[in-house]
């Protein structure tokens, strides 16, 4: 299982994602971003794969576009189905692995928000994922997907990182019970498979500070260099139309960055 399967992480998924952006917001603009890439190539329909909780998938609903989400995690697809319910939307949200989804209609714009792809764990899988999604789209529909540079700085940190014991304090937020949590990780990293993986812990304190529960979450995600994932995409039927660092519109430069790729479906 990965860390967004547990129900506990889908219930206080966006609480503690609100005290992260709060601090360092890596994703600043991407609902605007997408919701303007929806406006110029969505017109032939709009899914949102791995769409977690709901926040771009529900934000285009809200301006008038009604899209489709998928996501592995049938805890986060019953989060984002009650976040829409309590706001009169009817949308098609259903759990589906992304190598897999087919929901009958095909699509003008397929989105993987974040780092979606990126728990993809082997390059098989993520051929497979860019296979059917593209099966899923219409001649000349878009795939926007994310993905970051290594850095080597961090890799060899995290190098010589033990997953089970150095753990590195995150954040503190009040979960859906009320209570404070403070979240730590420890990720490591295995250069051959190009694999990050490590747990997330979840401290549960009462009014009065003392801890009363601990609960142990795993992560993994794969990084994919940029070089990399141009062929990928070009193996799997896709012209890269741009690549972006951030969500601005800007190309992307030779400095190290997130980046957010728009993939063209070839003919």
């Amino acid at each position: 299982m990965d860390l967004h399967d547990y129900r506990d992480v889908a219930e206080n998924y966006d609480r503690y994602l609100e005290v992260m952006y709060s601090v360092r917001d890596n994703y600043a603009g991407f609902r605007e971003f997408y919701l303007e890439l929806a406006k110029q190539y969505g017109s032939g329909g709009v899914v949102d794969i791995a769409c977690g909780t709901g926040a771009v998938l529900l934000y285009l609903a809200e301006h008038g576009i009604m899209t489709d989400g998928t996501d592995l995690s049938e805890e986060m697809c019953r989060v984002a189905a009650s976040k829409a319910e309590k706001m009169g939307l009817k949308l098609n949200i259903y759990p589906a692995d992304m190598t897999k989804f087919c929901s009958g209609r095909k699509y003008s714009l397929a989105i993987i928000a974040r780092s979606g792809f990126m728990h993809l764990p082997s390059p098989e899988l993520q051929r497979a994922a860019l296979m059917n999604i593209r099966e899923q789209l219409e001649d000349g529909g878009i795939l926007t997907l994310n993905t970051f540079d290594p850095s080597p700085l961090f890799q060899e940190k995290q190098m010589a990182t033990d997953p089970e014991k150095d753990y590195v304090f995150q954040l503190e937020y009040v979960n859906s019970e009320g209570y404070r949590e403070k979240i730590w990780n420890a990720v490591a990293y295995d250069p051959v498979p190009q694999i990050m993986h490590g747990n997330w812990k979840f401290e549960t304190f009462d009014a009065e500070g003392k801890k009363i529960g601990e609960r142990i979450r795993p992560l993994t995600m794969r990084q994919t260099y940029r070089q990399e994932m141009r062929y990928l995409a070009e193996l799997c039927g896709f012209e890269v139309l741009k690549v972006c660092s951030g969500y601005h519109g800007q190309e992307a430069g030779n400095e190290l960055s997130g980046l957010v790729w728009l993939l063209r479906k070839k003919g």
